[in-house]
């Protein structure tokens, strides 16, 4: 017996098949080569054409459970096949051809044809047409911001609305429920479910709520933050810019003046007195709340707690704006953003002639929206697309763009 013979791997039987339909049994040891196999069976499926050595490298070899090209340079055994499996033997595509000089020719004129001129070009153009002078410092200056007007509008329109509203014998019941409604839809309710996986996990519950506050209710996220902090001696500490204590304690006592309604004999001035005291409550639910992540990131900066939260008010919470605040002039100031617009003004005079905007103005709901947009400006879209509200939205920005291009 020959040492080969003993030693030899174990032989395969392969069904192979061809894109013509030809199919065949090909026997070959297991340590027989993809590209030896490919060769035995291009002299099985096209005798006499291998003298072309292309022959081989323009077709491969597909098994066909896996749709995996196999490798020419490994073994059947490296390439994991099985007895009695399937292989395709296939032609590779071949390469587009490469285009000619005059196809190249055309592209490139197509190209140069359809590119913008040039500034020489554009002077050439226009050197006939007459010169006008505008001083586009001026015109920059006169073009006032939409968002920093639609903020004094908010607060001139807040106190007509309230004004307004206020008459409505209905207003303190009205109120009662906008109220109850901002209570279910607290920024503060931490997510149930993510808690209780962070909780299930080891981690202290005040941790966890955190966490998930400073990551934007993610449990990975908030999991990588707990981990990281977990020597840190400060991971206990509230978060910046928020008094939990404070606002529940404040809450419980506007809540218990609020709900001290008028009795069965009480006057109109009294219900006048429960009605601004809801106003009250719902602003104070819509203040201002910091990003506690620009509030962490600042203050590692150097700059107080105070000036960075200031900061973070002027800017919609944008962290780079607020960091260039804080290292610029500091204008507008925080006190600016409580300023109304001027009542005597042709802008504010035509918005409130608008009679979907005075319609508008005797719905509770609108008046929750002004306050919303003028502590969290970026809810604007949110009321911009309401039924209810949007359309008071869309005329104060069609009355602000009229009279700023006149």
């Amino acid at each position: 017996v020959q040492e080969e013979k003993i030693f030899a791997g174990k032989v395969l039987r392969l069904h192979v098949c061809t894109m013509e339909g030809a199919e065949w049994l090909e026997e070959v040891p297991e340590d027989t080569t993809v590209e030896k196999l490919k060769e035995r069976c291009l002299k099985h499926c096209v005798p006499g054409s291998l003298e072309d050595p292309k022959t081989v490298t323009h077709h491969k070899l597909i098994h066909a459970t896996s749709e995996k090209v196999l490798t020419d340079t490994k073994t059947v055994l490296e390439e994991n096949i099985q007895d009695r499996d399937v292989l395709l033997l296939i032609k590779k595509r071949a390469p587009p051809p490469l285009p000619k000089m005059a196809d190249v020719s055309a592209e490139e004129k197509r190209k140069q044809e359809q590119k913008a001129p040039d500034k020489d070009a554009i002077l050439k153009a226009t050197a006939n047409l007459p010169s006008r002078n505008v001083d586009r410092t001026v015109a920059h200056h006169n073009m006032r911001d939409f968002q920093t007007e639609l903020r004094k509008i908010l607060v001139s329109l807040i106190e007509v609305a309230q004004k307004l509203l206020a008459l409505n014998p209905d207003a303190v019941e009205l109120f009662k429920k906008a109220n109850a409604m901002l209570d279910e839809d607290e920024e503060d309710r931490v997510d149930e479910i993510a808690l209780r996986q962070l909780t299930e996990m080891g981690f202290p519950e005040s941790r966890a709520v955190k966490a998930l506050r400073l990551n934007h209710m993610s449990v990975t996220q908030a999991m990588e933050w707990l981990i990281e902090h977990a020597d840190d001696p400060t991971v206990d500490a509230p978060l910046p810019g928020q008094t939990p204590a404070e606002a529940t304690a404040e809450a419980g006592a506007s809540s218990t003046e609020a709900t001290a309604g008028p009795s069965s004999e009480a006057s109109a001035e009294e219900a006048k007195d429960e009605l601004t005291e809801i106003f009250k409550k719902i602003r104070r639910k819509r203040e201002f709340r910091p990003d506690p992540r620009a509030v962490i990131a600042l203050m590692e900066m150097g700059f107080d707690e105070k000036e960075v939260v200031d900061a973070l008010r002027v800017n919609n919470n944008q962290q780079n704006a607020a960091c260039e605040w804080l290292l610029g002039d500091r204008k507008p100031s925080p006190e600016d953003l409580d300023k109304g617009i001027d009542t005597n003004s042709p802008l504010f005079q035509a918005i409130l002639e608008n009679p979907v905007v005075q319609l508008g103005l005797t719905n509770p709901k609108t008046l929750l929206a002004f306050e919303d947009m003028l502590e969290n400006p970026l809810n604007s879209t949110q009321w911009m697309n309401d039924p209810e509200t949007g359309p008071v939205m869309l005329q104060i920005s069609r009355i602000f763009q009229t009279l700023n291009r006149t």
